[in-house]
């Protein structure tokens, strides 16, 4: 039973992290090859430039993205996945195909059980 409290605490944790609004999108823009914050700005409709900055800086702190700034006109800012990053790959692509059998989208037909 001792085991128990450690898991929940980090899957909270995890969820928490990923589950925050727009960060799965964020994320499988990332999975799509785009790095810059246009790019991805672009990969994620209706989310602002401030809320787009505030993700990516979290996703930084946590290490699951790097930022690099090239010194160039204008300055090119870049971001990629790290490994740990990348390893979240397959667990968004298992929320995706459940959600798509199991989670009805409002206007369009339940899914099917």
């Amino acid at each position: 039973m001792d085991d128990v409290r450690p898991v929940c605490a980090r899957f909270h944790l995890a969820i928490e992290l990923i589950g925050a609004r727009w960060t799965g999108a964020i994320l499988r823009g990332l999975f799509a090859g785009h790095r810059q914050f246009s790019q991805l700005r672009a990969s994620v409709p209706g989310i602002s430039d401030a809320m787009l900055t505030q993700r990516l800086r979290t996703l930084e702190t946590e290490g699951l993205v790097t930022r690099e700034v090239t010194a160039s006109s204008p300055v090119r800012v870049e971001y990629a996945l790290t490994e740990k990053g990348r390893a979240l790959e397959p667990v968004l692509e298992a929320v995706i195909a459940w959600s798509h059998r199991w989670v009805p989208v409002p206007g369009e037909a339940a899914p099917d059980d």
